[in-house]
């Protein structure tokens, strides 16, 4: 019998190589090149792209074409719906990722619950007959998921369950029923027939992907596609799957707390770095619409090393608290340590401190955390982070009621953020009354009981500190 012909394929690029070797020659990652059986040499195997072709492949002028503002449809989720850009497109292709046990399972039933729901009480009418959402399991069985539904005590809805991996058999069922939105549950564990590879390797959750995003543009069905996700969070598969599919979300939050975070890092059909806040309850997730009053932690009275940001995630801003704690250090090399924060501009921030403020803290240990489990990725965190430290390392509280906000450059400049304008509205709608913020950012008009001061540099920043204490 003849030796099947394999490859050796890269995870993250999907680049080939014949041989096994430590990096990949085309994304150079390390130790990602994976023994895969290729598909045989059949004649039916370019069938598979057959599809691709017809009346739209023709050429046709930009300009002769008519945009349409694509129609959207409710999930019954405020914050899910606000992550999508409104709600789920006709024709979309969902990808969304996160750890085991964080909820997405929790998520997608209280979400296609609710549209099942609102479709049986709108009634067909005059439209087409069509199956309003269909969940695909390929890791649970049907009753699995029916207890799951029990426990979140989810009303009965004409919800159809199909448990399968075979990605022929998925396809067949879903162009019989043609529902509006269908779940596929997860994209690691379907496979194709017209591939040898197991479930899971590059090639079939290429191949898988690429036919079932296929499907979703030609009949209009509205598919949610669940990953894997890696030990480093990213998603599992080759980055071909990111790619493909319309928007891309991941799942986030600490198993140990009650909040989950689902944020947007691509989206065809809504802002990208959108964020949705929920509260894990015996019912399931619970949206939360005031987020803010989560990252900002209750204390009796001002304590040292704690400052108020106010970050813009997507189209909203929110008030997130940044504690910094600084410590003398009991080693020769200090500890410089950062969490929901980008590490590297810690120690950017501290030179800067010390080259055009003074501030020394070479035999200091300096820990930063954003409270409440928030990635934090915009540098407008810098200016909140360096008064966190000041305060900390002079054992001094700031001012109750600030809120503050810029990036940091090198020359010791305070740089301006998008979106000054709104981050100064949230605040003062919180009842903050003052704001140190840039230059740029200080606002035409006053803003009813706000006080801003504008800075332009790092020691007049410091300087406009000390003047609120």
């Amino acid at each position: 019998m003849a030796r099947a012909k394999t490859a050796f394929v890269c995870t993250e690029c999907g680049a080939q190589a014949v041989r096994w070797q430590g990096q990949c020659p085309q994304c150079q990652a390390w130790n990602t090149l994976v023994e895969t059986v290729l598909e045989p040499a059949t004649s039916s195997a370019g069938n598979r792209f057959a599809a691709l072709a017809g009346d739209t492949a023709r050429l046709r002028p930009l300009s002769a074409l008519q945009p349409k503002e694509e129609p959207r449809q409710p999930t019954g989720l405020d914050e899910f719906d606000r992550v999508l850009g409104g709600g789920l497109v006709s024709g979309g292709v969902v990808l969304i990722g996160g750890d085991p046990g964080i909820g997405k399972l929790t998520l997608l039933l209280q979400a296609l619950s609710n549209l099942a729901t609102l479709q049986q009480g709108a009634g067909a009418g005059a439209e087409e007959v069509r199956t309003t959402a269909v969940y695909v399991s390929g890791e649970e069985s049907g009753e699995q998921v029916a207890l799951r539904a029990q426990r979140l005590q989810l009303p009965a809805t004409p919800l159809q369950m199909l448990a399968e991996i075979n990605l022929e058999r998925i396809l067949h069922t879903l162009r019989e029923a043609r529902p509006r939105v269908a779940v596929i549950d997860s994209i690691q564990t379907v496979y194709s027939e017209t591939l040898q590879s197991a479930p899971g390797s590059v090639a079939q959750v290429r191949e898988c992907a690429a036919q079932l995003t296929r499907f979703a543009k030609q009949s209009g069905t509205c598919l949610i596609l669940v990953g894997h996700v890696t030990k480093d969070g990213a998603l599992a598969g080759p980055r071909v799957l990111e790619h493909i599919v319309d928007t891309v979300l991941y799942f986030e939050g600490d198993t140990h707390s009650s909040f989950r975070l689902i944020r947007a890092f691509k989206n065809r059909f809504g802002a990208v770095n959108e964020l949705g806040v929920f509260a894990m309850t015996e019912r399931g997730l619970r949206g939360v619409s005031n987020p803010s009053a989560i990252f900002l932690s209750q204390h009796s009275q001002q304590v040292p090393g704690s400052c108020v940001l106010i970050t813009q995630e997507g189209t909203r801003p929110l008030l997130v608290e940044v504690q910094a704690l600084v410590d003398a250090s009991q080693s020769p090399n200090p500890r410089r340590l950062s969490v929901g924060l980008e590490q590297t501009r810690l120690a950017m921030l501290l030179a800067v401190m010390h080259r055009h403020a003074g501030i020394v803290c070479f035999d200091q240990d300096v820990f930063v955390n954003a409270v409440g489990g928030v990635k934090i990725t915009e540098p407008a965190a810098d200016l909140a982070i360096l008064f966190a430290i000041v305060s900390s390392l002079r054992d001094r509280p700031l001012r109750r009621g600030l809120a503050v906000f810029g990036e940091v450059g090198l020359a010791g400049e305070i740089r301006p953020a998008p979106r000054g304008q709104e981050r100064l509205k949230e605040a003062a709608k919180l009842g903050f009354d003052a704001a140190i913020v840039p230059r740029a950012n200080a606002p035409k008009q006053a803003i009813d009981g706000l006080r801003v001061i504008a800075v332009e540099r790092v020691d007049e920043a410091l300087e406009a500190l000390r003047e609120l204490e």
